[in-house]
């Protein structure tokens, strides 16, 4: 049995105005605020490049998401992959602790790196999409001038020392919520 040509054309017509193109934002740990270009070569893939901020520094991701559904909800998966550059973390933790004299050496260079694997939501349909992700991320840093932190003055006489910055790998929670905008076809 042939299939019908009324099936082909509607497949087809779909295909042709699904769009390719558009732009993305989301906020969530340990991403920051991101704005991205988004490229669907296909209707169940997704990629995306774009900026980030942390409140620390300038950084950027870039990932895939896989979404098999085509229904106004589908359930996702995502990959990403991020950086940002080392900032001085200081006027944070003041503004977090209300402390206006606090400083501390190790958080002069704070920067770090991340690879998130999520699973997610995502609701809309062609134009809009609104998406929740959660998974676990792979996060990796470096601690600069922790020697200056680990010994006090009234430490007494055992000392701590390190012959080169320590550096950090640790798996935690992450998640993100945000929402693309296609704009073209």
């Amino acid at each position: 049995m042939t299939p019908e040509p009324h099936v082909a054309s509607v497949t087809k017509a779909s295909a042709a105005t699904t769009p390719r193109f558009g732009a993305m934002t989301d906020v969530g740990l340990p991403d920051g605020v991101t704005a991205a270009i988004v490229v669907r070569p296909i209707r169940a893939i997704r990629a995306h490049a774009g900026l980030s901020h942390n409140l620390i520094s300038l950084g950027e991701r870039v990932g895939v998401s896989w979404v098999p559904l085509s229904w106004w909800a589908s359930p996702t998966v995502s990959l990403e992959y991020g950086h940002y550059s080392e900032g001085n973390a200081n006027p944070l933790a003041r503004a977090a602790t209300n402390d206006q004299t606090f400083s501390s050496a190790v958080l002069d260079r704070v920067g770090y790196d991340y690879a998130n694997a999520h699973v997610g939501l995502e609701l809309g349909r062609k134009w809009f999409t609104f998406y929740i992700h959660a998974g676990v991320s792979r996060i990796t840093s470096t601690v600069h001038n922790i020697s200056s932190e680990t010994m006090s003055e009234s430490s007494g006489t055992s000392s701590v020392t390190f012959s080169k910055d320590p550096s950090i790998k640790l798996w935690a929670p992450s998640a993100r919520i945000g929402f693309v905008i296609y704009l073209a076809k």
